[in-house]
């Protein structure tokens, strides 16, 4: 653990270089969060200098941007195995160090984790601040809302840093608005008008009543924390997020409040590292670059999941003027960024409301249009109870495009694909595909866009394997045979799960037949009957959670058919565990799932 109660501001602003140096260098080689964690350093800084995280919870929204908090909390040298399989998470991680209040990975959460432990303490009789860093980014989700408007209603002392880095809720208007935010530094807003009225009189001399009652209701146009004002919560701001003796006076006013408070700070995203200063999307989370140059290291170059589903959701587009789509705060990530460029009347981001933009879709396939929701795996959960009572209770024709289904790799627990078939196939009228390769990816979208009840067809991040079989159109509930074999053994493939079927069944000395499911949801059960006739063991792939996944389906229709006694089903899925954090193939090792290992344990 880094001191940082004694020492100068001078060697705070030292070892603020120090961190930023040290991020630098090691995401350059191992890639990870950057700019908004290069953003933060002050913030933290300010945050340990003024808070003690082994007492007062520190609760970093996301936690993409606690890079800092961890050198700072003796994981300097550690520090080098960021995001790497057996090494430092990306997020903060209670399993780590006692610093690290809770798991974060998804948005959003940060102010409800920070009521829950005002309460705790209050019950508790202690002495615990509660500080939160949340991105404004953040503030676009609902959740921070309704914490914001319980906490306003129960007084109890969080303190909250907005931290707002070019993505400002609100910007304030010139020298009055920059006079203001001192002043309410030292003060709530409420009690203003006395502040107004000498502030008119010692700028303003021929000021009456009438005018500092006008200037206070002016006010309210140019001051951003007036919605937290009129919530309940008072407001500083905004505040230079790299002045470390400033943060530090603010955060220590703020602290001694007894009650909640907003620090709205401004910082740069990508802080000390010109190239990536500024609002730069591809900046937030990289892979591995020359830290001299900026140039990102070259990948394998083949095309990936989410490519082939941006151009063949472009295609469908151009041909169906129905076609109209939305993700929530992933427009690069989940390719939608180009549909968006050429239709912008029919494609949205809607932020990080993934509840908003599944509802808003449900309303547009109701008056006849084909909406495709496209979103990642992991935040497909966020909008679970919609996708229950606003689409499928509604049998509405909405599309769930799931990136990033299985293993995602170094972002690790709070990211894993694993969920999305376990907690979809029980829901009614909901129909579950998924492709083998780029050109079942195109065909097996087009299937679902047509398709006129829900429908969620889900593909891996990166590129899916080409398999030297042909490609045939999606019938609803039909799989395919791709090879039949003489054996007594089948292998039953979902989604990219078939490509590691394949690869398993060549390194076997005798013939199996391989079979691409395609749907797990409805199976198809005219095949299944008729390779129970064939044969008796069937070994089941797909990435996914083997709670509810392929192969509890699989057992579901042989005991409905009462052919359990006929076959013995062996499932490759996920074991029931959170998967942690590294490079999917030391992952896939770890968890015993490559073709050679699955070879060797049917063998």
């Amino acid at each position: 653990m880094i001191d940082i109660k004694n020492k100068t501001t001078k060697e705070l602003e030292t070892l603020a270089q120090d961190i930023r140096d040290r991020i630098i260098d090691v995401v350059s080689r191992n890639g990870g969060h950057f700019s908004s964690t290069l953003g933060a350093v002050e913030l933290t800084i300010g945050m340990h200098k003024v808070f003690d995280s082994t007492n007062d919870p520190f609760i970093f929204d996301v936690s993409h941007q606690c890079y800092p908090h961890k050198l700072i909390t003796g994981r300097w040298e550690e520090f080098e195995t960021i995001r790497q399989f057996g090494g430092l998470s990306g997020f903060t991680k209670p399993k780590e160090s006692i610093s690290d209040y809770f798991v974060a990975g998804h948005s959003s959460t940060s102010v409800s984790l920070a009521v829950g432990a005002a309460k705790a303490n209050l019950l508790n009789g202690g002495s615990k601040v509660p500080v939160v860093m949340i991105g404004d980014g953040s503030m676009t989700a609902g959740m921070v809302y309704e914490a914001l408007n319980e906490l306003g209603d129960l007084k109890l002392p969080v303190v909250i840093i907005l931290n707002d880095n070019e993505m400002s809720i609100a910007k304030p208007i010139g020298a009055i608005s920059k006079y203001l935010s001192k002043l309410l530094a030292g003060k709530s807003y409420q009690g203003f008008k006395e502040r107004v009225d000498r502030f008119i009189r010692n700028n303003l001399p021929n000021g009456s009543l009438y005018l500092a009652k006008r200037f206070e209701e002016s006010l309210k146009l140019i001051t951003p924390g007036i919605i937290f004002e009129e919530m309940g919560i008072d407001y500083i701001g905004p505040i230079d997020g790299h002045d470390i003796d400033e943060i530090i006076e603010i955060l220590t006013i703020a602290k001694n409040f007894g009650k909640p408070v907003i620090v709205h700070a401004r910082t740069t995203k990508g802080k000390g590292y010109k190239i990536a200063e500024g609002h730069h999307e591809h900046w937030h989370g990289v892979g591995p670059f020359d830290k001299e140059t900026g140039v990102f290291l070259k990948k394998d170059g083949l095309k990936s999941a989410t490519a082939v589903f941006s151009d063949a959701l472009y295609n469908l587009a151009l041909r169906d003027e129905k076609i109209v789509g939305v993700t929530a705060a992933m427009p690069s990530g989940t390719g939608i960024d180009k549909l968006m460029k050429f239709f912008p009347n029919r494609f949205w981001d809607v932020a990080i409301a993934e509840q908003h933009a599944i509802t808003s879709m449900a309303a547009m396939a109701k008056d006849g249009f084909k909406p495709v929701v496209t979103i990642y795996s992991t935040f497909l959960q966020r909008g679970f109870d919609q996708i229950i009572h606003d689409v499928c209770l509604m049998n509405l024709g909405v599309t769930f495009a799931i990136d990033r289904a299985g293993i995602v790799g170094a972002d690790g627990e709070t990211h894993q694909g694993q969920f999305d078939i376990s907690f979809l196939r029980f829901l009614p009228n909901m129909t579950l595909l998924a492709p083998r390769d780029n050109k079942t990816l195109e065909l097996g979208l087009e299937f679902a866009t047509n398709l006129k009840t829900p429908c969620a067809i889900r593909y891996p991040r990166g590129a899916l394997k080409e398999l030297p079989f042909e490609s045939t159109d999606f019938i609803c509930g039909k799989g395919e045979i791709l090879k039949s074999g003489t054996s007594n053994i089948a292998f039953i493939g979902y989604g990219a799960g078939v490509s590691r079927a394949y690869e398993t069944s060549k390194l076997l000395d005798f013939d199996v037949t391989l079979v691409d499911l395609r749907f797990v949801k409805p199976l198809d059960g005219e095949l299944l009957i008729s390779l129970a006739n064939v044969t008796n063991k069937w070994y089941i792939f797909s990435d996914s959670q083997k709670q509810g996944g392929v192969g509890s389906a699989i057992l579901e229709f042989l005991s409905k058919e009462k052919l359990y006694s006929k076959v013995e089903v062996i499932s490759f899925e996920y074991d029931d565990i959170y998967i942690q954090h590294g490079d999917t193939p030391l992952l896939e090792y770890d968890l015993g799932i490559t073709p050679e290992q699955l070879a060797l344990k049917i063998l």
